[in-house]
């Protein structure tokens, strides 16, 4: 699978285990950046990523800040993005039954290398249940975003 990477300074240790980790398992990892520990603006390198996974460059997308909440933000300004910030299995795993998220966010300082790559294998393995309801919810969510971002 291909997925877009990206991080701040704040994720970089992470973003380059995750990287590896992915490439281990046999995945393709886009990075978008950044590669230093130079002080930077996450909404810079997390919207690369988003516009990667909404034009379909990439199928899934992960992004790294320090608590992950900012990258998270930033992703889901994209239209088509539904990035969830994932701090455990448990919410990797029902992110994408029921809400077909296509990105995910994590925070350096909030989870370490060991639950990253539970986190990953999780989001990565997990297909999107579908159903009626799932589907129902996920039109309003189109719906919302189409109002909004035009």
């Amino acid at each position: 699978m291909k997925i877009a990477v990206a991080c701040d300074h704040g994720g970089l240790k992470l973003k380059n285990a995750l990287i590896a980790y992915l490439e281990k398992c046999g995945h393709e990892a886009v990075n978008f950046g950044t590669d230093t520990t130079d002080s930077c603006d996450y909404p810079d390198f997390a919207v690369l990523a988003a516009e990667a996974v909404a034009s379909g460059k990439c199928e899934r997308g992960i992004v790294v800040c320090s608590s992950g909440i900012g990258v998270s933000i930033v992703a889901n300004k994209v239209p088509g993005v539904r990035c969830a910030h994932c701090h455990d299995w448990y919410c990797a795993k029902f992110t994408r039954l029921h809400n077909d998220a296509n990105m995910i966010a994590f925070g350096e300082k909030v989870i370490g290398e060991g639950m990253m790559q539970e986190i990953v294998n999780v989001f990565l393995t997990t297909e999107y249940e579908g159903g009626e309801r799932h589907d129902r919810r996920l039109a309003k969510i189109k719906a919302i975003e189409e109002k909004y971002c035009k």
